[in-house]
């Protein structure tokens, strides 16, 4: 089967040869016998070879059926041509009416309903009416419904083929969207949680290493001179190592499948964890004042996650770029539709640095905090400093 549809795709015009052979061998049969006036439940037959003019019209009538499909309604019109020759300068056998069915039949499938019905109802009425003005018999022969039944049977099948042949090709078309849809669904997905847990690892990585970094550089300086507070400097690494560690194994561990061992039980940081985010800042020698309202609201676990993400984000920021002495400031209060977290710096002495190549922080910040429907201002401070400002609200949307 598959070698004959590669056979047929290569040579394109064989089909239409073979039904073209096909129409022309049916039509010889039917010239060669064809019946005879008679009476009783039995037609005689007779049986004698077409003449010369049936030939020439039959094989003509064949020839054009080798290009019904690319010229269909040309095809019709000669073939009824034909038809309507043979009618009027040959026998009544009608022969070559079989190259209409043909061609009607093909036309119906590969046009519209409209355009189907008008074509076979005219060639029908014109057939029709030659061979009732024409023939040898009565207007209500054999012959003449004959003729008028198998165009109109013609027409019917090839409509019925191109509505079926469209009802399929429609299921396809729809079955092949619904698939890309599910495709580019799941894709969208996976792209917003890879997303998301970028931003995850990236907070967690980007401050517990600007800690780290900050303190090895301190033991480091006073190593020699002050041994107690190179220490004390290595504790607050080792420190902070363990909890990157630890934030990175939860982070981890939520891409683990169901039943996986070890998977994380621990709730996501928020905004009770602010105290303690805060000492490690400064700890690590970065003085920061903190104010929170003692009447915030309530907030959603996402919302809490945010917030925290925003202040961890910014104080690193204010770590790694501001001058060496510069000190920052955080306040988390009630805002008209939520929380307002703002997160200041004062510059330092120094000029704040700029990372080489650019950072994701801020980048991070703000599509996290968009991403609940809250919008987020990072930008310098006039006289000097940074300002970052998220508001978030309490109920983030679905």
């Amino acid at each position: 089967m598959t070698r004959a549809c590669c056979w047929s795709r290569a040579h394109p015009t064989a089909p239409d040869v073979a039904i073209a052979l096909a129409a022309l061998l049916c039509m010889f049969v039917t010239a060669f016998a064809h019946p005879h006036g008679g009476r009783g439940f039995t037609t005689p037959i007779d049986v004698h070879p077409p003449g010369p003019l049936s030939t020439v019209l039959m094989t003509l009538a064949a020839a054009a059926l080798v290009l019904r499909r690319h010229h269909p309604r040309s095809v019709l019109f000669v073939t009824v041509g034909l038809t309507v020759a043979e009618l009027v300068l040959g026998p009544a056998t009608e022969p070559v009416v079989f190259s209409v069915v043909v061609a009607l039949f093909t036309l119906a499938a590969h046009t519209d309903r409209p355009t189907t019905w008008r074509v076979g109802l005219l060639t029908m009425a014109v057939l029709t009416a030659v061979a009732m003005a024409l023939g040898t018999g009565p207007w209500y022969s054999q012959q003449n419904l004959g003729l008028f039944a198998w165009t109109g049977m013609a027409a019917a099948a090839g409509d019925a083929v191109r509505s079926r042949r469209a009802f399929i090709d429609a299921m396809r078309e729809r079955a092949e969207r619904a698939e890309r849809t599910r495709e580019e669904e799941a894709g969208r997905r996976v792209a917003e949680e890879r997303l998301r847990i970028a931003r995850d690892l990236h907070d967690v990585v980007a401050h517990h290493i600007a800690l780290v970094n900050v303190q090895a550089g301190v033991a480091a300086h006073v190593m020699d001179k002050r041994p107690d507070q190179a220490k004390e400097a290595l504790a607050h690494v080792r420190e902070a190592s363990r909890s990157a560690i630890d934030e990175l194994r939860a982070t981890v561990g939520l891409l683990r499948q169901t039943g996986d061992p070890e998977a994380p039980t621990e709730p996501a940081p928020g905004l009770a964890q602010l105290d303690a985010l805060v000492d490690t800042f400064r700890s690590a020698g970065l003085p920061v004042r903190c104010l929170v309202e003692d009447e915030a609201p309530r907030l959603p676990a996402a919302v809490g996650l945010a917030a925290y993400r925003v202040v961890q984000e910014a104080l690193t920021n204010v770590r790694k770029h501001a001058g060496a002495d510069a000190k920052a400031e955080v306040s988390v209060v009630r805002a008209a539709t939520g929380i307002e977290v703002t997160v200041l710096d004062d510059g330092g002495s120094g000029p704040r640095e700029v990372a080489p190549g650019g950072g994701h922080g801020l980048l991070g910040m703000r599509e996290r905090v968009t991403a609940l429907g809250g919008s987020l201002v990072a930008e310098p401070r006039y006289g000097g400093g940074f300002r970052v400002q998220a508001i978030l609200p309490v109920q983030p949307p679905r």
